[in-house]
């Protein structure tokens, strides 16, 4: 068993996309310091994470990845919300390699800043109300799996969901597309063990010297396979900033 201070673990967050789709706003702003009702989208989950009890986090960065980390610093400190900061360090996929390394590639650079356990989430995701707490990592840690996800019901831009879900046993499943079990779209929340992210299931060794792009999925579905990912449903609100118009209508105080 755990203690509750073996349960304040790193957080990845994931800040390195170009934001394509988002252009022209990101042309000249990284997609998580676009404001989402007067705090940049990055603020929110660093916001969310403090008031859960977490204290450490890892930001990789890559187009315009120099403007994230001056205007974050090493720091984020909201008083009101928690008595000591959410310290932060960097994983500079830009800098290194002038690219970004796809979600695995990047975990597998940031992995010797990580702990055994750890959380990951996209920086871009606008859920105002999902709270993250030690509870949840408590749990998770005494499970064995090696991920656990959240998932959400599927949005009109991805109707034919990620991945399925086993309400009995809250295993997540390898779901196929056109299956009759339902899939839902996964919500870039997750807790991870380091384990995933090496042999048998990761190639790419911890610190990805080489710069090699990896993405998460097909890791994901390998330990699916094995029955090895746990995940739940959430149904609160939840946006992937993906377009302009979708952050129009969130600033908009409108369902996106």
């Amino acid at each position: 068993m755990s203690t509750e201070t073996d349960c304040d673990i790193p957080v990845m967050l994931l800040a390195a996309g170009r934001g394509e789709r988002m252009r022209p706003l990101t042309d000249s702003t990284p997609k998580p310091l676009l404001a989402v009702r007067g705090k940049p989208l990055l603020q929110w989950r660093m916001e969310a994470l403090l008031r859960g009890g977490f204290h450490h986090a890892v930001v990789n960065t890559a187009w315009l990845g120099e403007q994230i980390e001056a205007h974050f610093g090493p720091a984020f400190a909201a008083p009101a919300l928690a008595a000591a900061p959410l310290q932060l360090a960097y994983s500079r996929e830009g800098q290194d390699f002038g690219r970004a390394l796809e979600t695995a590639g990047g975990i597998c650079r940031a992995l010797p800043l990580l702990g055994e356990a750890f959380w990951v989430m996209a920086g871009d995701v606008f859920a105002p109300d999902l709270a993250f707490s030690l509870q949840d990592v408590q749990r998770f840690l005494d499970s064995g799996h090696l991920a656990h996800l959240w998932l959400v019901p599927n949005p009109v831009h991805n109707p034919g969901g990620d991945f399925g879900l086993d309400a009995q046993t809250g295993l997540a499943l390898n779901t196929p597309r056109g299956s009759a079990t339902p899939r839902y779209t996964f919500s870039t929340i997750g807790l991870y063990r380091r384990a995933l992210f090496l042999p048998p299931w990761c190639d790419v060794p911890p610190g990805n010297a080489q710069g090699s792009s990896l993405a998460l999925a097909p890791l994901l579905r390998a330990a699916m396979d094995r029955q090895r990912v746990s995940a739940q449903l959430y149904t609160g609100a939840w946006t992937d900033v993906g377009t302009p118009e979708r952050l129009a209508l969130l600033n908009a105080d409108r369902p996106a």
